[in-house]
């Protein structure tokens, strides 16, 4: 499975399904970061081509190495949001200077 990262695809900000002709980003990961995602609701409805895609809240590398535009948290705290989320839940992100 992949995520559609190209905006001259239909399935752009979209799940899509490997191997596509367009750019996407892989969903399994090597450092494991990818083993649990959460969506963001960003950029999906409607979808706009280049304002951004693949925005999760995912499991963080190593020393929290930054992301390319994601959430990352530890995964034991990644899996104590997961418990207590729904499927109205809103997700805030500020940013903290």
């Amino acid at each position: 499975m992949g995520w559609c990262d190209d905006p001259t695809s239909q399935n752009y900000n979209k799940l899509t399904m490997l191997p596509s002709p367009y750019n996407y980003e892989k969903l399994y990961r090597k450092q494991n970061t990818y083993d649990i995602i959460l969506v963001l609701n960003y950029n999906m409805n409607p979808i706009v081509k280049n304002k951004g895609s693949a925005i999760f809240i995912h499991i963080a590398k190593k020393n929290y190495k930054k992301t390319n535009g994601c959430v990352a948290l530890k995964k034991i705290d990644l899996l104590k949001i997961i418990k207590k989320i729904k499927s109205n839940t809103k997700v805030k992100i500020e940013n903290q200077k």
